[in-house]
């Protein structure tokens, strides 16, 4: 009953606006971090470059008074940060992930986020076992996504890089997820410490982009540089900077309105909308990069998606049958 609350405090104009604002933001986000990426050949320079726009957005927030300031403990700190590490592997392997392959095949491999989720359910404590047809649904899921890099006359033929940071970004989604519920659901609980899930994810997007800086040391530091001058050379300044800069923001802003979102809705109806939001991102990605989908690929990618649906409808336990006298 408690979760039911919040929803019923939210018109369904604001709900509507919400995901609005989230597959907007989505849909944005990927359209200019693609262009960034073809840009630039530093992507883990793109991944930081993006958090410090949020970054930059919290400050304003909470320096003009728009938003309450966290009121967070050293400990409290210290809990957040195993899920902002796991956020900034998330968000890099996302950014990698495109940088060097199709958006739409990212896009693809990341509708098995459930499978991963599954097992880190079972894997991690406390263990989370669902419904038995729930774990049924993530055969079409993988079945799916083999069946869309199963290449007419080729056989299968994928981009094992991009497959590999997109399955890893997929892993720390669901070690997230895992990690960082209780965490949160403490925090927000607590009126004294001013964490709404605006402020939560704010704070970890923040100590994502402190995980992020040491990856792009140890990756990129000695060729940033002329990675740098090579790209304005080619696409100028302003072009590199303002395809950062927009991906930057809505990255951010698509997030706070996700997680605004999930607030006033259950997991269920979140990660329904969540799948669905992946058919949009790839049907735009094919039209404005011309990244082709054979038959293979579309018939793959739907059974996939429909089975992360499928997963999302049934993972939810039913609840428990009060006892009568």
């Amino acid at each position: 009953m408690a979760a039911a609350k919040p929803a019923a405090g939210a018109s369904p104009l604001k709900m509507v606006a919400l995901v609005v604002a989230w597959y907007a933001g989505n849909t944005l986000y990927n359209i200019y971090n693609k262009k960034a990426t073809n840009m630039i050949h530093a992507h883990w320079f793109v991944a930081a470059a993006q958090l410090v726009v949020g970054i930059v957005w919290s400050l304003t927030m909470w320096t003009t008074g728009l938003r309450k300031t966290p009121n967070l403990t050293a400990a409290d700190i210290s809990a957040c940060i195993p899920i902002g590490l796991m956020a900034c592997l998330a968000h890099a392997g996302s950014v990698l992930a495109m940088g060097v392959g199709a958006v739409s095949f990212a896009q693809i491999v990341k509708a098995c986020e459930p499978v991963f989720a599954a097992v880190v359910g079972l894997l991690v404590p406390p263990m989370d076992v669902k419904p038995v047809l729930a774990y049924m649904m993530l055969i079409p899921i993988v079945g799916g996504v083999g069946l869309a890099c199963v290449k007419e006359g080729k056989g299968i033929d994928i981009n094992v890089t991009a497959f590999m940071y997109a399955s890893g970004a997929n892993a720390a989604a669901a070690l997230k997820g895992k990690l960082g519920g209780s965490v949160t659901k403490a925090l927000k609980g607590n009126k004294e410490k001013n964490m709404d899930s605006a402020n939560v994810y704010a704070v970890v997007n923040i100590i994502s982009f402190l995980c992020t800086v040491p990856m792009v040391v140890v990756a990129e530091f000695s060729t940033l540089k002329d990675e740098w001058d090579h790209a304005v050379s080619e696409h100028g300044a302003q072009a590199l900077i303002k395809n950062i800069a927009l991906s930057g923001f809505f990255f951010y802003v698509y997030n706070e309105f996700a997680f605004a979102f999930t607030s006033h809705v259950g997991a269920v109806t979140s990660s329904v909308l969540n799948t669905a939001k992946r058919v949009i991102i790839i049907v735009v990605s094919c039209v404005l990069f011309n990244e082709s989908m054979e038959r293979n690929t579309m018939i793959g990618s739907a059974i996939a998606i429909l089975g992360t649906f499928a997963y999302s409808l049934t993972s939810k336990k039913p609840a428990a049958k009060a006892k009568t006298s």
